[in-house]
């Protein structure tokens, strides 16, 4: 499984299809009045708990997930890995209003997209929504330092060089540019070579590496030395 856009938001002129859960009605009327008057995004499907956002997901193949973290029944974090078994796997962004620095790094371990403050204006949100549906990572401004900090903690260079050493010359190019943050645009104007391109090299690394994301194959290349 690779961390690509799904066909039905990947395409020129096409619509980004999002599942919203949240438990709070307020909250997802909020992000539903932005979002629906925002074009190329439809809020497709809404869930009130982690349980009925995966039902929903398998029913309405969403690009996107904005997922709470706490929510009765079964909260986001505990939702992230069956989303992202689904055949047609979305794109997780958790949504919330806990910035601390263990649901960041559980969320991003299981296999998020990114994570996003609830206090972040419409702009925020709709750029992560549709970074999400692109494959790009997404994180908020104000956890970013913290996650960088948490899970390089202790992981220097040492066993994981191993992870990256099937990689091709140019798969280890792209993965250096995921460690500087850069988006599929970014990379590819760099490299000189087409979005589509970068898609694949990026889907060909996370299944050598057997990173679950965008942020966790970032984190590798600090973790193998390759960032210089």
């Amino acid at each position: 499984m690779t961390d690509q856009a799904n066909s039905a938001g990947s395409g020129p002129g096409s619509t980004i299809r999002v599942l919203l859960a949240d438990d709070e009605e307020m909250v997802r009327h909020g992000v539903r009045m932005i979002l629906r008057h925002t074009e190329g995004i439809e809020v497709v499907s809404e869930a009130a708990n982690g349980a009925e956002a995966i039902r929903l997901a398998t029913e309405e193949r969403p690009d996107v997930v904005l997922l709470d973290v706490r929510m009765p029944v079964l909260d986001g974090l505990a939702a992230i890995e069956p989303l992202a078994a689904l055949e047609h796997r979305p794109q997780v962004v958790m949504l919330t209003t806990f910035g601390d620095e263990e649901n960041v790094i559980r969320a991003l371990r299981a296999g998020a997209t990114g994570f996003l403050l609830k206090d972040e204006g419409p702009e925020e949100l709709i750029r992560a929504v549709r970074a999400a549906a692109v494959g790009d990572a997404v994180l908020s401004p104000g956890v970013t330092g913290t996650v960088v900090r948490r899970m390089l903690r202790g992981g220097g260079p040492g066993p994981l060089d191993s992870r990256v050493q099937g990689l091709t010359d140019r798969e280890r190019e792209v993965l250096v540019m995921l460690g500087e943050g850069l988006s599929n645009l970014e990379i590819g104007a760099r490299l000189g070579i087409g979005v589509g391109t970068v898609k694949t090299h990026v889907g060909s690394i996370l299944g050598k590496t057997g990173c679950g994301s965008r942020v966790q194959a970032a984190l590798l290349a600090h973790q193998a030395g390759l960032m210089g």
